[in-house]
């Protein structure tokens, strides 16, 4: 069970990405992660705070259909087997 523990918990985590509002959360909090208008130059390597934001849209845009099918497995797994 501990393989499903881990796959639940990577599950867990881009549920969590899934559903985060740019506008609400990432935009207002205190930290200013919200979308960067100033844009490097040709080569330049983006620094750590754009790769997640990156990141987070990613995940909302790509993996927002595909989740609701592995959480549907994860919970039909979970009722059949506790």
């Amino acid at each position: 069970m501990a393989l499903f523990g881990l796959i639940q918990a990577a599950v867990l985590f881009s549920n969590a990405m899934a559903v985060l509002h740019e506008e609400r959360f990432l935009a207002q909090s205190k930290i200013g992660w919200g979308v960067d208008q100033s844009i490097g130059g040709f080569g330049e390597d983006p620094g750590i705070k754009a790769q997640l934001v990156n990141l987070v849209r990613s995940v909302r845009t790509v993996m927002r259909v595909p989740l609701i099918a592995v959480n549907s497995v994860c919970v039909v797994l979970l009722l059949l087997f506790g």
